[in-house]
């Protein structure tokens, strides 16, 4: 993982996001039965950055991540709890 941040430390508030997200982006995928080299196919990506996106180790931009979202027909959120 890049180093973004001063200390080289993703805080944990970023690691729980990056891991919800992952979790609910292969459920939308899995819920429309897609693979995960299909998805890739449909976001002109490779199969490998579809993996890393669901096990939470890659930090997508926000522009990747729409186009993810679109792809699956869904969009992307913030909820405030």
């Amino acid at each position: 993982m890049k180093k973004r941040y001063m200390d080289g430390v993703v805080p944990e508030d970023a690691s729980s996001a990056r891991s919800l997200i992952a979790e609910q982006l292969k459920a939308a995928r899995v819920s429309v039965n897609l693979t995960q080299e299909s998805l890739a196919d449909l976001c002109g990506t490779k199969k490998s950055n579809i993996s890393r996106m669901e096990s939470g180790s890659y930090n997508p931009s926000l522009d990747f991540l729409v186009k993810v979202a679109r792809s699956l027909g869904k969009e992307v959120t913030i909820n405030v709890s």
